[in-house]
């Protein structure tokens, strides 16, 4: 028989029964998007890796335990033979045939009535590949083409009316690569992006000409007042039909005022959507070494906003109560504050030789890593001549990272 090409179809699943034959690592991969498609998934094997037990547990899946019977493909719309025995695939496939049921072979392609493209979602669009048995290389060109997107070379010109509205975008610590891909596709798409500093700035220049970019940094001085020029402005824009992106450092939830907007957003009636960035005070210590939790030392960690001193009448944090904690610390905003909140840690009782890394820059291309502790944090803070933006961490975790330092 001659090796024709494939056709290529959608399968809409919802509410279809689908075979699945194996409960190994192939299944395992397979059955996700299967849910996710809401087919009804019978799955037929004498085990079933942790993972799939866990997908049984939680209702979203029927697990037989036992060999495959051809009476498992009763019903079936779909069939996927994914066991490490080729004569069980065999078996499978030809019942699927007898049945006119399209089956996939995970072991031998060639002698399967379907193939599983690789496949890839994006505003309502699906992009598939089917390489020619070759899943590497349909793998590749899939997410080329999906990249392509993101970074706006390839430019969805029919694409359907974007709903206006305001979209909270976190851009993580810095480095523009730790982004998420729905932030990047968020800012692709974006007809206004109001940006603050701390935003990752590299990525603002991969915006089409035709957006307009406004800078809230150069907005008048004073926290409220530029929090309310922020809100008056994205309101303003999405009521005039504009999707527009609020673009931040960080995570927009995380001591970055995003749900403010949100409430801005919500009493102007204007449809918000946030998607979160990587947080920095975990993200930060991960990219220099050092975990905010560690099996045996630290239980807990907490994360505190040191803009405001110990003993200010506007502060809410109790620093008896954090001086009292065993666990990691990670203070934000703190440098100008360092000292006093040091002070306060350690007369609430936190030993003096508590290590302590203050994170400068972190993610970005001038980071760097002071080593200190609570007793000596002011004097490393000066000698090393720290700015912010740093990000300060208090805790035996630090002493785990870098154990020659504290021997």
């Amino acid at each position: 028989m001659p090796d024709h090409p494939t056709y290529p179809s959608g399968l809409r699943l919802a509410g279809r029964r689908v075979l699945v034959v194996g409960g190994g690592h192939v299944s395992q991969r397979r059955v996700p998007a299967l849910i996710s498609a809401g087919a009804d998934v019978l799955l037929v094997s004498p085990q079933v890796t942790p993972a799939i037990e866990g997908m049984v547990g939680a209702g979203e899946l029927t697990w037989r335990a036992g060999p495959f019977e051809e009476d498992d493909l009763d019903g079936a719309w779909y069939a996927i033979a994914a066991t490490d025995d080729a004569a069980v695939n065999r078996a499978v496939g030809a019942a699927c045939e007898v049945r006119r049921i399209f089956c996939v072979r995970a072991d031998d392609a060639s002698e399967a009535s379907a193939w599983t493209p690789a496949t890839a979602h994006l505003d309502g669009l699906t992009v598939a590949v089917l390489g020619n048995r070759e899943p590497r290389r349909s793998a590749a060109l899939r997410d080329a083409i999906m990249q392509a997107v993101v970074d706006g070379r390839v430019d969805q010109t029919d694409r359907p009316q974007q709903t206006a509205g305001v979209v909270l975008v976190g851009g993580g610590p810095g480095d523009p690569a730790l982004i998420s891909v729905a932030g990047q596709r968020a800012l692709m798409q974006a007809d206004v992006v109001v940006a603050d500093r701390l935003a990752p700035r590299e990525l603002l220049g991969d915006l089409r000409p035709d957006v307009e970019l406004l800078d809230v940094a150069k907005l008048p001085r004073g926290r409220s007042a530029q929090q309310e020029e922020i809100n008056r402005l994205i309101v303003q824009h999405a009521l005039a039909g504009k999707r527009v992106v609020r673009f931040k450092g960080g995570d927009s939830f995380v001591f970055g005022r995003g749900y403010e907007e949100v409430i801005a957003c919500r009493e102007a009636g204007v449809p918000v959507t946030v998607i979160p960035g990587l947080t920095s005070p975990v993200a930060v210590p991960a990219l220099v070494g050092i975990p905010v939790t560690h099996r045996g030392v630290a239980h807990e960690f907490t994360v505190v906003s040191g803009h405001l001193p110990p003993g200010h009448p506007e502060s809410l944090t109790h620093w008896p109560s954090v001086a009292g904690l065993r666990g990691t610390l990670v203070l934000m905003m703190a440098v100008q504050n360092a000292a006093a909140i040091s002070a306060a840690l350690v007369g609430g009782g936190r030993a003096a030789t508590t290590p302590v890394a203050v994170i400068c820059d972190g993610s970005m291309p001038g980071e760097r890593t002071v080593l200190s502790s609570l007793g000596e944090l002011e004097h490393d803070l000066e000698r090393h001549a720290v700015r912010p933006p740093a990000i300060i961490v208090v805790g035996e975790v630090v002493a785990v990272a870098h154990p020659g330092h504290y021997t």
